[in-house]
């Protein structure tokens, strides 16, 4: 926490900001012909700016200037060490510009500018620059093609692709977009989320001072049937990587199958458990990893632990350090770094997840204007509380009496996004996380793995591919044999 600033040197910095207003299309920011759309301080209802949004026309010549840039080859083909250096640039230049774009984040968010600063930011710069060094030091193969003949299995780039991003992690779903899509040469064309569009705009001028060319990666704010739905219809885009909900994931899948038979890579919603079984060790360390995974951003995380599956044999030491972890968790303004919980994202967002308090809570349970305080129920399997993804700092604790239920109820859900398990026992943890359907599974911790390893879920999770790691990578990729024949045709008719 040393390298954090002050309140306020960070409400300084907030005042100082210039934040950008306008699409960036074909290497400059231009007005789009969308309605203005005033994007507001969720901590504050203060409007930070107005954005000049786009609609379906703003959405074609983008995707024209994202084909002709593809088409030129000038990133395209460009030699891959050479995309590597200049997205290395990019990684540069955001780590100079690292302080404005985390209170841009905040402020635009309703984000903590401790987790900005010391989460978000540098997982943003890590990520693109993992994606970056991997450019030239991935191989493609040679076949088992026997002596006469030689099959080359090669990697090309597919083309021009929308990128769809939430509003919960602006800049670090930017990055797990845009990373892998730009180090394998296509195009790309960012659509940010209504209520966060600045940090995605900001980056988008950065990448262009770093070298990358015009028309590679763009962003056009608006809202889905303006943006989202042209970009999803559209027939000359190649492929969508969409991060959100479930329901409007399924729309994706729709435009695809009504327009090109585009290829669709989905990130969804989730109904996460952490499961306790009787032989955890150290509650204590249970107890931070349940709090930080039910709690971190406000629960605004598809990878949040929303449900707490314990034994009821550890069940009571358990919640007593739960709850007395969560009353050092403070709820407040988003630049204090003292603050652990800042707002959520708006109003609307806002009275959903207060639509689930109610007068039953552990702890928490009460709404202050743009915070909910983290809150705690025990539940029954049944209680909505426990099937519906809240996406808000609601925590639901299932008591269990064996580890046979614990999995049985982990799995009973729509979702299969990410999953713990916390034991002692290393064949108990084994069988767990093999029989519990999650795309990840993390043992005796919280998390998501790290850039080199696949994110995405099972069941109506997700769709068609994984973000991180080389599997990020090869999905932004088209897959071409080119088989030789090494056959003498004078000796005979032969067919490679």
């Amino acid at each position: 926490m040393s390298d954090l600033l002050t309140h306020a040197e960070y409400k300084a910095i907030a005042a100082d900001l210039n934040p950008p207003a306008a699409a960036f299309i074909d290497g400059k920011f231009r007005k789009g012909s969308g309605a203005p759309l005033p994007t507001t301080n969720p901590a504050t209802g203060d409007v930070i700016t107005t954005i000049a949004t786009c609609d379906a026309s703003d959405v074609d010549f983008a995707v024209q200037k994202a084909r002709e840039a593809f088409d030129q080859g000038h990133w395209s083909r460009l030699h891959p060490s050479e995309r590597k250096d200049t997205l290395i640039r990019l990684c540069k230049l955001l780590t100079r510009n690292r302080r404005e774009l985390a209170v841009m984040e905040s402020l635009d968010s309703g984000k903590t500018i401790r987790d900005c600063e010391t989460i978000d930011v540098p997982e943003t710069i890590h990520c693109i620059k993992w994606h970056a060094e991997l450019i030239d030091k991935v191989y493609d193969q040679v076949g088992p093609s026997g002596d006469d003949a030689i099959s080359m299995i090669i990697r090309e780039p597919i083309g021009v692709v929308a990128a769809v991003l939430p509003w919960n992690f602006p800049l670090l779903m930017l990055a797990w977009k845009i990373g892998p899509a730009l180090a394998a040469g296509n195009s790309v064309i960012v659509k940010p989320a209504e209520d966060t569009s600045l940090t995605a705009l900001r980056v988008a001028e950065l990448a262009y001072e770093a070298g990358i060319p015009s028309g590679v990666l763009q962003v056009l704010p608006g809202d889905g049937p303006s943006v989202g739905e042209p970009l999803g219809m559209h027939p000359d885009v190649d492929m969508v990587s969409f991060t959100g909900s479930t329901e409007t994931g399924k729309r994706f899948l729709r435009y695809s199958a009504d327009s090109n038979m585009k290829r669709v890579v989905l990130e969804c919603g989730g109904k996460n458990p952490a499961v306790v079984m009787s032989d955890a060790e150290n509650l204590d360390h249970v107890a931070e990893h349940v709090v930080n995974a039910a709690f971190w951003n406000m629960g605004e995380n598809c990878s949040a632990t929303s449900r707490l599956i314990v034994h009821k044999d550890v069940k009571e030491p358990l919640m007593e350090r739960i709850l007395a972890r969560v009353r050092d968790w403070k709820t407040g303004d988003p630049l204090d770094p003292a603050n652990h919980l800042g707002a959520l994202v708006n109003g609307r967002h806002c009275e959903k997840v207060a639509s689930y308090l109610g007068d039953d809570a552990l702890i928490g349970g009460t709404q202050d204007g743009p915070y909910v305080l983290p809150t705690i129920y025990e539940v029954n399997p049944d209680d909505k509380r426990a099937r519906e993804e809240i996406f808000g700092p609601i925590l639901s604790v299932l008591t269990v009496a064996t580890d046979d239920e614990a999995i049985a109820v982990a799995n009973d859900t729509a979702y299969g996004l990410a999953a713990s398990v916390f034991t002692a026992n290393t064949r108990k943890a084994i069988r767990a996380a093999r029989e519990i359907k999650a795309g990840t599974v993390t043992v005796n911790c919280y998390g998501e793995g790290d850039s080199a390893t696949p994110f995405g879920g099972y069941k109506q999770s997700g769709f068609g591919g994984r973000d991180n790691g080389i599997h990020a990578h090869d999905q932004f990729t088209e897959i071409k044999t080119i088989w030789i024949d090494l056959t003498d045709p004078k000796d005979g008719d032969n067919v490679g």
